[in-house]
């Protein structure tokens, strides 16, 4: 284990998959990023309204990259490296919306929902539809990213979280490829990877197809959800089993990764339980690089040691930034193996350890340095 009281200095890290959602809340939610370190950020479009056109002058009932770019800024991200905003893919998506997106400068991504698979993905539309109506031939050939949430929707429950398979493999070994095989030079994220088949899935793929992968799933199992009913630790895709736990734990510190990086997914609700059932997301925001420190740890890491730095630094702060051809930061905060104290807050937004704990604090075994 790192030594207590070790300090690791790295170049600040862009949050490569993120929720800031809308209105006030989101000052908070950028601020707390910036604590962490955070250069940029991709902001994901699943808002209310989503974000699903490119200009605000069309007629459609969506907002627009134009504008959530500039609610971002205004909230605090106009002085951060990077955002990206992807494009929420829905009926109205075109390979003609691709293209001017990409001649204007404001379209790097765009981003792929099961229909009705997760929070705010009511608009999203079977990944079939998108193969075959040219918008991934438009994405293919500008070079725009596919940012997919890889599970299969309208299962039956057996198939969506069995003994045998779930959504997320579903998703991995039948619809992923067929995806790579029409079109084998797109870029492609698989986010918030929670299976070793998903793993695979990205092994086995060329080097334009890249994944994320949260702290959380790095952390934790479908038995922490579930015994005592620890629904803080609720997300979708759901916690898997231990061996797909020790296959992202293997991805994201074997040796020479370039394939897999740091995409929190980090998600606030002020009410997390409702009368509709329980909203899908952890927020990690402010605490996620002490939180992915952990995860390597109990991979059974040495941060202080030559290898366990060069695993973590690559991971964290420089596989996502080569995939999307951004500057890694001259500028670098610290994080130190030394107990942090996390309290409970005023705004209503609970963070992680604090929900599995249901205490007013908890201790994290490592902090961000203030200087």
């Amino acid at each position: 284990m790192t030594p207590e009281g070790y300090k690791l200095e790295l170049p600040k890290w862009y949050d490569l998959h993120a929720h800031f959602r809308q209105g006030n809340m989101m000052s908070t939610l950028i601020a707390d990023h910036k604590t962490m370190g955070c250069a940029g950020i991709l902001a994901m479009p699943n808002t209310a309204p989503p974000v699903a056109k490119i200009e605000e002058s069309k007629d459609l009932p969506y907002w627009s990259l134009e504008t959530y770019h500039a609610m971002l800024e205004e909230a605090g991200a106009g002085d951060m490296e990077t955002v990206i905003v992807p494009l929420y893919l829905t009926k109205d998506t075109t390979p003609a919306m691709i293209e001017a997106g990409k001649k204007k400068g404001l379209l790097k991504a765009v981003k792929y929902y099961p229909p009705h698979g997760t929070t705010g993905a009511d608009f999203g539309r079977p990944l079939s539809e998108y193969i075959e109506n040219g918008v991934f031939a438009a994405m293919q050939e500008a070079g725009v990213v596919l940012c997919m949430h890889g599970e299969e929707h309208n299962l039956a429950s057996e198939g969506y979280f069995g003994r045998e398979t779930n959504a997320e493999e579903y998703f991995y070994m039948e619809r992923a490829p067929r995806v790579l095989e029409a079109y084998p030079n797109l870029k492609v994220v698989c986010e918030h990877l929670t299976t070793k088949v998903g793993v695979e899935f990205v092994k086995q793929a060329g080097v334009n197809v890249t994944a994320t992968i949260t702290p959380q799933h790095l952390l934790y199992t479908i038995g922490d959800l579930l015994q005592g009913l620890k629904y803080y630790l609720y997300c979708l895709p759901l916690l898997k089993f231990e061996e797909d736990r020790q296959a992202l734990r293997g991805a994201v510190t074997a040796v020479g990764n370039a394939k897999f990086f740091a995409g929190t997914d980090s998600a606030p609700h002020t009410e997390k339980m409702t009368r509709c059932g329980c909203a899908a997301g952890c927020y990690t925001g402010g605490i996620a690089p002490q939180l992915y420190a952990q995860g390597f740890e109990a991979a059974g890491m040495d941060l202080s040691t030559d290898e366990g730095l060069a695993s973590f630094e690559q991971f964290l702060c420089r596989v996502g930034p080569a995939f999307y051809d951004l500057r890694i930061p001259k500028e670098c905060f610290k994080l130190e193996k030394t107990p942090h104290i996390l309290r409970s807050r005023s705004d209503g937004i609970v963070q992680l350890p604090l929900g599995l704990s249901q205490e007013e604090e908890t201790t994290l075994p490592w902090s961000v340095c203030s200087t």
